[in-house]
């Protein structure tokens, strides 16, 4: 498959929360044939590269697996780490429970950055999608900064960065943002 852009940029899942609503490791659980990490993997397949954030052991995966490097229990830990694993500057960083993502929606917000530090969804009713978002290194001390400050909010982060905002409409049909919480959401 062809790239985005002659551009590289990496691909991270984060994967590394606790699942407590779930009970179980979440990344692992079987969605539509396959685990729900294998799936949003598939979705960086235009990345040049994509690696695992998760805290505890993660098997039959053929891509790099490290671990938060300020371990919060947050997201914002696990976006941290992407971003300074990353061996390029913009990085897409979704969610290990978003198994409807595709390299549609990545190509999408890709040619949406411009010169912004982030790309993420923002729908009518103003909710966003920070962990189905492109972010670039530059919003590495801003993140930082919040964590030495235990200010974990992902959505406050995007008012500290210079965020692209785009519109949800044209994926807001066919479950694109379907979130595997429960084991009843499988």
């Amino acid at each position: 498959m062809a790239q985005v852009s002659k551009d590289p940029f990496s691909g991270a899942v984060l994967a590394g929360g606790r699942s407590k609503r779930f009970g179980s490791n979440k990344a692992m659980a079987n969605y539509q044939g396959q685990t729900l990490l294998c799936h949003v993997l598939q979705s960086l397949t235009e990345a040049h590269e994509r690696f695992v954030i998760a805290n505890q052991p993660i098997s039959s995966v053929n891509v790099p697996i490290y671990p938060d490097l300020i371990k919060t229990g947050s997201p914002m830990s696990g976006l941290h780490s992407a971003l300074t694993y990353a061996n390029h500057s913009w990085v897409a960083v979704a969610a290990c429970d978003l198994p409807n993502l595709n390299t549609t929606y990545w190509r999408f917000l890709y040619n949406a950055k411009g010169d912004s530090q982030a790309v993420v969804i923002k729908h009518e009713n103003g909710r966003l999608e920070p962990l189905a978002a492109l972010y670039h290194r530059t919003a590495l001390p801003i993140i930082e900064t919040r964590l030495r400050t235990n200010q974990f909010s992902l959505h406050a982060l995007m008012a500290d960065l210079n965020t692209t905002y785009v519109a949800s409409q044209p994926f807001a049909l066919g479950g694109l943002f379907k979130n595997i919480n429960k084991p009843e959401d499988l």
